[in-house]
């Protein structure tokens, strides 16, 4: 066991100041305030509203809409293309990741447990992209090769 020494007693006493000294800092900062704007979101026939995509300042980004037709056996490059079809009068895409998650954790059960497609290349891996299986919400990287399902969603960017 380490002795005790006063030299030890002072540096713990200073951390445990330090630290205080952080603690009174934030509590005297104002709370964090977060305004989401009101909106009418109209869906059309098979649609189904997802959330909300917050933006990396904390700020809302935009709603998410999955749209109903699904690609099956698909390959990325085709999955893209596909997608981009899919929104009418509406730009659609297939889904990034962050949005996958959304989807996950609120419309699971619109999915089937498969692997879909993402937008999301891989950053480093040329040929290769991401995708998720909605199962556990599991992501992952395929070779673009590959043939996987789709679905394709709209944004609806916050002003």
């Amino acid at each position: 066991m380490t002795p005790i020494t006063l030299e030890s007693i002072k540096s713990d006493a200073d951390a445990l100041a330090a630290k205080i000294a952080t603690f009174e800092a934030q509590a005297n900062q104002p709370a964090a305030e977060f305004y989401f704007p009101e909106v009418t979101i109209h869906l059309l026939p098979g649609e189904h509203y997802a959330g909300l995509i917050v933006g990396k300042d904390g700020e809302p980004s935009h709603h998410l809409v999955l749209l109903p037709s699904q690609a099956d056996d698909i390959t990325w490059d085709k999955a893209m293309e596909w997608a981009a079809k899919q929104g009418g009068e509406y730009v659609a895409s297939l889904p990034t990741r962050r949005e996958q998650s959304l989807l996950y954790a609120n419309l699971k059960d619109q999915f089937e447990v498969r692997w879909y497609w993402s937008c999301e290349a891989h950053e480093s891996e040329s040929g290769w992209a991401w995708c998720q299986l909605f199962d556990y919400g599991h992501q992952d990287t395929y070779h673009e090769g590959y043939v996987l399902r789709a679905r394709a969603v709209r944004r609806l960017i916050i002003e």
